[in-house]
């Protein structure tokens, strides 16, 4: 029964860790691969410029997501969005080449920086100052929106749609003006001005915090001697997919909280197969916007009027992506003005800056930007103790070293029972021996025996599953909250592991980097995993090996298969694992002792190295 039991323990862990390895690691890599093939066979096949949208200008304003512009001007002969002006090819175009086709107003926040175009007003250049594309902090900040006519475009928009009463209203082409300062900083704001043909004059004027939200706020004055109905619309639009998907662990793609349907998100893939995406009836509260692993650009309308959201894709002439949203109309009477206020978020996914602007700013689950996953009562607290630890501490590593002692002694009582049941029954091995052999011909009857020595005894003959049922949902928790918060990216251990969100840099077959050659991603075994192989094979050896080859094979083997599949994971995850290992033997040793039950680590330790009898011919 108990070599059963730890054979059937042993197949059940090792199927968690292969499901483990083939979701988190080979899946995504596959993935990454087939859509980076695809990206590229895109940039080399584009010939045409971007599509005209289905609604020009003039249509009348409905009030349903139809009537936004996918990638069309609202005013007839401006720029299409993702066509320079001097006709060169979509996508073609350097960033520095891009920036140059329009005059632009600067952004400079501790945060941000960057411009926004004065053709359309778009928001297409901006870099988050302090994040970096590596750890090495002189490296390139990370480029988070891009001008349409580069190859990893991407945008936010907000404008109008109009009708023949309106006359041109502002889109991706309106060429709008400054009024004093154009340097928009949190202590600057920036103002806009555009007078159409009809006597509409719309100012905008643009805040932004020290963090990562800009304000928009649109004032409409109709000089004219009829009332005007004009509609605001908003959409990030992007033109390339994440070089590295994070497919099945966390979401990236259109997203958005929308009326009654709550929480909506649809990857690259799925929105392409789609095509559109729109709920049924307009809402009021609400975000929608693309998100990254770490980044997204969102807009929060505004709660003054209904809205009508949609996540779309576009294949005419150039792939695209878009979330939108488009307001029910606002009537405006002569003499008149009206002002309307939108909110564009465009930045890192902190979890301490998103909380705070849920708050402050009544942004309805805005929270939910952050994917905690289906297990987020798990995910959540265990970030929090992680990151209050680290603001008391100053280093992630050491934090997720106190997180796992504290959740041993969480779990101290039920460990401590289990372990206790498990010496316990090596006690008895001589008794249950001694049932086996004299009810061999009987099953029925030698388990019978078996469990009243087990009631008479008081031993669980499943407690030794639960350390390991326990620690499950744990490594689950850990490796979302190093995969999915951007706290944890380019988060510094000690030595050589200056990323707890990436695998060990080092491995064993370059001799931890002392020869020079490089070494496949497959053979990447570091010092961290060996480490964690070998706490795993030490602490399988603290029980006695099992009698039955199959099964003893099978103990010899799981450290080193593990060690292999473990490397590719984020070094934090396999210090966690060793860490714990290294816990989980001293406890089993503690308790074994205080059992009175022999500790076979040393006599299986010795056993590997002697010499095996010859079977008897």
């Amino acid at each position: 029964m108990e070599t059963n039991r730890n054979f059937f323990i042993t197949i059940a862990l090792s199927i968690v860790i292969l499901t483990l390895w083939q979701v988190f690691y080979m899946n995504p890599k596959i993935e990454a691969q087939r859509e980076q093939a695809q990206i590229e066979a895109t940039r080399q096949g584009q010939t045409r410029v971007d599509g005209q949208a289905s609604t020009p200008a003039g249509t009348p304003t409905t009030g349903t997501a139809a009537n936004l512009p996918s990638s069309t001007p609202a005013t007839p002969g401006a720029n299409i969005p993702g066509q320079s002006q001097d006709g060169a090819q979509a996508g073609s175009l350097t960033r520095d080449a891009a920036l140059g086709q329009t005059s632009r107003i600067k952004i400079d926040t501790p945060s941000l920086g960057g411009s926004i175009s004065l053709t359309g007003a778009r928001l297409d250049d901006l870099q988050l100052k302090k994040y970096h594309e590596t750890v090495d902090d002189n490296s390139p900040a990370i480029q988070l929106l891009s001008p349409a006519q580069m190859a990893d475009g991407q945008f936010a928009e907000i404008g109008f749609t109009g009708n023949e009463l309106t006359g041109t209203v502002p889109g991706p082409g309106t060429v709008w003006t400054v009024e004093g300062n154009s340097t928009l900083t949190p202590a600057n704001p920036v103002t806009l001005s555009f007078t159409n043909e009809k006597g509409l004059t719309f100012k905008r004027t643009f805040t932004v915090d020290d963090r990562y939200m800009f304000t928009v706020k649109d004032t409409v004055t109709n000089s004219t001697s009829a009332p005007v109905s004009l509609a605001s619309y908003g959409r990030v639009t992007r033109f390339s997919k994440p070089l590295h998907p994070s497919t099945y662990v966390l979401h990236e793609g259109p997203i958005g909280v929308i009326g009654d349907e709550g929480l909506v998100e649809y990857k690259f893939a799925a929105i392409e197969k789609a095509r559109e995406v729109s709920p049924p009836k307009a809402t009021t509260g609400g975000w929608i916007g693309i998100t990254d692993k770490y980044w997204a650009a969102t807009l929060v309308p505004s709660a003054a009027k209904p809205f009508q959201a949609r996540m779309s894709y576009f294949d005419d002439g150039r792939p695209r992506y878009q979330s939108d949203y488009l307001s029910d109309p606002t009537t405006i009477e002569p003499g008149q003005s009206a002002t309307i206020e939108n909110l564009l978020f465009a930045g890192a996914k902190e979890v301490g800056t998103i909380n705070a602007y849920e708050k402050e700013r009544s942004i309805r689950q805005f929270d939910l930007l952050i994917d905690w996953g289906w297990f987020y009562f798990i995910t959540k607290p265990m970030f929090y103790l992680i990151d209050t630890l680290y603001k008391a501490i100053g280093n992630f590593g050491i934090a997720i070293l106190l997180v796992t002692v504290i959740l041993k002694g969480l779990f101290f009582p039920l460990a401590n029972k289990s372990y206790a049941s498990m010496a316990r029954m090596k006690l008895v091995q001589p008794k249950m021996t001694e049932i086996r052999e004299k009810y061999a011909d009987d099953k029925v009857k030698q388990q019978q025996a078996l469990m009243e020595l087990y009631k008479t005894e008081k031993i669980n003959p499943i407690a030794g599953c639960w350390p390991i049922l326990i620690q499950i949902p744990v490594f689950f928790a850990l490796y979302k909250v190093l995969y999915v918060t951007i706290e944890m990216r380019h988060a510094p251990f000690f030595g050589w592991i200056q990323d707890l969100a990436a695998p060990d840099p080092t491995s064993v077959f370059n001799l931890f980097g002392l020869m020079p050659w490089a070494v496949p991603a497959f053979l990447m075994i570091g010092v961290w995993p060996l480490i964690m192989g070998v706490t795993m094979f030490l602490q399988m050896r603290m029980n006695p090996t099992p009698p039955d080859p199959t099964q003893q094979m099978i103990f010899n083997w799981m450290p080193l298969i593990f060690t292999f599949m473990l490397a590719s994971f984020p070094a934090g995850l396999v210090i966690y694992w060793a860490w714990n290992n290294t816990l989980s033997i001293i406890q089993q040793g503690v308790i074994m002792k205080r059992q009175g039950v022999k500790i076979e680590l040393w006599d299986n330790l010795a056993g590997m190295f002697k010499k095996k009898p010859k079977p008897a011919e």
